[in-house]
């Protein structure tokens, strides 16, 4: 095994990650536990799962306000539809772990729209753009599971908000929630020209047949999936609860490999594969089979243990595996072969042939921070440049397709004016960021301003010095890891931190971590360095430092990540 492989190999967190101790109390597994349900938000869920709280929503709830909402609906049932309450304003981060939902919220929603796939056209792009202007103050987030969130959303505007949404092919249901969320998708698919197979039929039926189904709308928590046929690995397989993987088996033709097990937050745990292989035509019937068995063996007993993989933790791949098949599908799936390393970067950054001679353009919009306006005017311009279709990306990217050659330059420049650019630099490129404090009741610290602010001071900063690869820097705002930053070259995780003698806002540093790509044979996690945190108006000039080392002490071809896992500690502060 060679360095990197180890360092690799070492990364991988199979042991954080362990089922509950043996005990007299039960985890709550229906097949094995009963469904008496054993805490509150069981009991609620038991009542009404939440697919029935849009009718209160629009017969009632629209019509009396905030007010009227019953208190289970409002911190409960609501996520179902997408809608979470958002913080207040000025409530500082250090009150977040002290005050309750109640103390803490305002009277506006977020409102993530699902996007499947995140395939999107014009004519759906320009609704969600008057949306935000008319009812969302301009607001408007590309997050990295490919949806867009909205803000400042009154309840009395919901229903309006949905007929526009639903009249143009787009919705919320289950967008949040104990229950399956939107798929990731290539955001190439059906039209890169390297693609080894269009996910697109398996997506659209597995949300036609599953999405809103009574039977799969209480589980244990919530379930996320992914699924892809492009070779450079682009869902960040290894952290859904399912994904699907393109692959060529040697035998059957194209199919996919099939993962299941992964999920970040506080107990970082990286999917497992079952060595699988899943014909298309299998796709919908395992990923229900999956899903069914996290609602019948999930641990429901512990909210902090009731995510797939501590049941994987458990069970491990091969029983997995054959609970499917047995108890599932009612066939055996044959053995199939891994995916080979990505050749190609994961982001669709840039200028890409089609298949059919024209292009797609890949643009990056600072930590997915866009508008209402800045949408509605996206949408003019892709038409005015001959195209009508465009995708979100699970790295908070937006990827235009269609575009003729002729095209390709003049649709850059006017992109370029939008904020929106095809050839950033490598750092804007690679940083992504959650929510934050702004308008999330779980932050503790600021983190789209912080990482917006760190991303211009850096190009000036490092005008000059050659990267040799994208630097992937993601700023969380507290430790649930919705930025990814355990599988980030420079990972932040906000909290309260001390720097000189004082308490401030600020961020745990996590270093080397990342997912399968060209840069990286195996996905690992990155490594902390015990008491190296970094003021929230630091991180500038912490990049800064250890970017600058990096390059100093790097040895040949030798990725950051490879770098920070050999560098001594001193050289990372």
């Amino acid at each position: 095994m060679s360095e990197t492989e180890a360092h690799a190999a070492s990364d991988r967190p199979r042991a954080a990650v362990r089922p509950p101790r043996a005990s007299s109390k039960p985890n709550g597994q229906w097949k094995i536990d009963g469904t008496a349900p054993l805490n509150g938000n069981e009991e609620w869920k038991q009542v009404d799962n939440g697919l029935s709280v849009r009718d209160r929503i629009e017969q009632t709830y629209s019509k009396g306000g905030f007010a009227s909402i019953d208190p289970t609906d409002l911190h409960g049932r609501f996520r179902v539809w997408g809608l979470y309450t958002q913080r207040k304003p000025g409530i500082d981060g250090g009150r977040t772990a002290t005050l309750t939902p109640e103390e803490l919220e305002d009277e506006f929603f977020m409102l993530r729209v699902r996007i499947d796939g995140g395939q999107l056209t014009t004519a759906q792009l320009r609704v969600i753009a008057g949306i935000s202007t008319e009812f969302g103050r301009d607001t408007a987030d590309i997050t990295d599971r490919q949806n867009i969130q909205l803000h400042w959303i009154r309840v009395e505007d919901v229903p309006e908000i949905w007929r526009r949404l639903e009249a143009v092919g787009l919705q919320t249901t289950e967008a949040c929630g104990d229950v399956p969320r939107v798929i990731l998708g290539s955001p190439v698919a059906g039209i890169a020209a390297d693609e080894l197979i269009d996910p697109t039929p398996q997506i659209h039926e597995i949300t036609a047949r599953f999405l809103g189904d009574e039977t799969l709308a209480n589980l244990p928590r919530k379930f996320k999936s992914a699924i892809t046929g492009h070779p450079s690995q682009d869902v960040v397989h290894e952290i859904n609860d399912i994904a699907f993987v393109g692959v060529e088996h040697p035998e059957l033709g194209v199919g996919y490999d099939l993962w299941v097990g992964g999920a970040l937050s506080t107990t970082p745990r990286l999917g497992e594969r079952l060595g699988a292989f899943v014909r298309p035509d299998q796709v919908a019937d395992a990923w229900h089979g999956v899903t069914q068995i996290f609602r019948d063996y999930g641990y429901r007993r512990l909210r902090n243990k009731a995510r797939l993989k501590f049941l994987l933790a458990e069970w491990g791949t091969e029983k997995f595996r054959q609970v499917l098949q047995d108890e599932y599908l009612g066939y055996a799936l044959p053995d199939g072969p891994a995916a080979p390393t990505p050749a190609t970067p994961g982001d669709h950054v840039g200028v890409h042939e089609q298949k059919d001679g024209r292009f797609y353009i890949g643009v990056t919009p600072i930590v997915g921070r866009v508008s209402g306006p800045t949408l509605a005017k996206l949408a003019d311009v892709i038409e005015a440049h001959g195209s009508s279709r465009l995708r979100t990306t699970p790295h908070q990217k937006l990827v235009i397709l269609d575009v003729p050659a002729e095209n390709v330059e003049p649709l850059i420049a006017e992109l370029d004016a939008l904020g929106l650019q095809a050839r950033p630099s490598l750092i804007r490129r690679g940083t992504i960021a959650c929510t934050g404090i702004e308008f999330c009741k779980l932050a503790i610290v600021e983190t789209k301003v912080n990482a917006t602010a760190a991303v211009l001071d850096l190009e000036e900063r490092l005008n000059g010095f050659e990267l040799p690869h994208p630097i992937s820097l993601h700023v969380n705002g507290c430790p649930n890891s919705c930025a990814r930053i355990q599988t980030a070259d420079i990972g932040l995780k906000g909290q309260l931190v001390t720097i000189d003698g004082e308490q401030v806002p600020g961020y745990q540093v996590h270093l080397g971590g990342g997912l399968a790509s060209q840069d990286r044979d195996e996905p690992g996690l990155g490594r902390t360095v015990r008491g190296l945190k970094v003021a929230a108006d630091g991180i500038a000039d912490y990049v800064e430092r250890v970017v600058t080392r990096f390059l100093a002490d790097r040895e040949a071809d030798e990725t950051f990540a490879q770098w920070a896992h050999r560098a001594e500690e001193e050289a990372l502060q």
